[in-house]
């Protein structure tokens, strides 16, 4: 797709600007890691066993690792790489933890982490078909990523998506007993998993909620482990699906959303899922809009 910069009414096409060096994007992707992936930044260059992770971050949202890596080479697998960095992590489930409490000076045990939603994501100017089509699979815990660069000092992120996969990557595990122990213990969540559990009309009322969030531009559908998160950069609104309601979260902080139906529910103070403080329990459309309202709040403050 051809992109154009206005100049004076004129349109003038802008290039693509590549990288020399696959360090150039390491640094450029390190220090913007919150911008770009939503995590906090871990170690560079992190050493571990024979092996050495370009980058290593930490999702608070889902309270999990992320591995990141860069490549500008195309002549390699992406399953087998993500799987054994994902392996040396199952395996070695102490060093990731102290290397986030040396680094980011906190204190993370090992039940603080859910080793579940631990994910690998492979960062590149591009990637051939046979790549791309690796990843077609529901719940594989790898996300390919490719970056661009142009000549008027803009990058795109843009992540790969799979073309409507239905198959499980468990199929393909074989005899591999790293494999076969990082698919048992890394689980990837569906959008149709959350929705089993509710009843017919509870589920339409989500699709009703689903279809006015995704009308706002740039917003994506990211299932987690407990809701299914409305994501534009940032978290701005995060549904847990019940049989016979919808708990709802708007992510702003206490005393930044104007609510006059004072129809949400501070949650600041006690435990919750979502993000943000703000809670809404939802059994009927009758204030849709109304709430359609409140998200889009969210979506203004939050957005990329």
């Amino acid at each position: 797709m051809a992109h154009f910069k206005i100049e004076n009414s004129s349109l003038n096409l802008v290039k693509e600007y590549p990288f020399k060096l696959e360090k150039n994007i390491q640094n450029l992707t390190e220090n913007n890691l919150t911008k770009i992936f939503g995590v906090e930044f871990v170690k560079s260059e992190f050493a571990l066993n024979n092996f050495r992770i370009d980058t290593l971050a930490y999702d608070s949202d889902s309270s999990s690792f992320v591995i990141i890596e860069y490549k500008r080479d195309k002549n390699y697998s992406v399953i087998d790489q993500g799987y054994a960095y994902l392996s040396l992590m199952l395996n070695n489930k102490a060093d990731f933890i102290l290397e986030y409490n040396e680094n980011r000076k906190k204190t993370l045990k090992r039940n603080d982490v859910d080793w579940s939603q631990s994910k690998v994501i492979f960062l590149s100017p591009s990637f051939t078909n046979y790549q791309r089509e690796a990843i077609n699979f529901k719940d594989l815990p790898i996300e390919l990523w490719e970056i661009k660069r142009y000549n008027n000092d803009t990058v795109t992120f843009n992540q790969i998506q799979t073309s409507g996969a239905q198959e499980s990557v468990k199929t393909i595990s074989g005899k591999d007993e790293n494999t076969k122990r990082v698919n048992k213990e890394i689980k990837v969540y569906t959008e149709d998993e959350h929705l089993q559990i509710a009843s017919p009309e509870i589920l339409e009322l989500y699709e009703n909620f689903k279809a006015s969030i995704l009308n706002f531009e740039g917003v994506e559908i990211k299932p987690k482990k407990k809701y299914i998160a409305f994501v534009s950069g940032s978290n701005i609104s995060d549904i847990h699906v019940q049989r016979k309601s919808l708990k709802l979260w708007i992510n702003l902080s206490k005393g930044n959303l104007d609510d006059p139906k004072k129809i949400t529910r501070d949650v600041s103070n006690i435990g919750h899922w979502g993000n943000g403080d703000y809670e809404i329990q939802v059994t009927n459309d009758d204030d849709l809009e109304y709430i359609i309202s409140l998200i889009k709040q969210s979506y203004r403050k939050n957005r990329r």
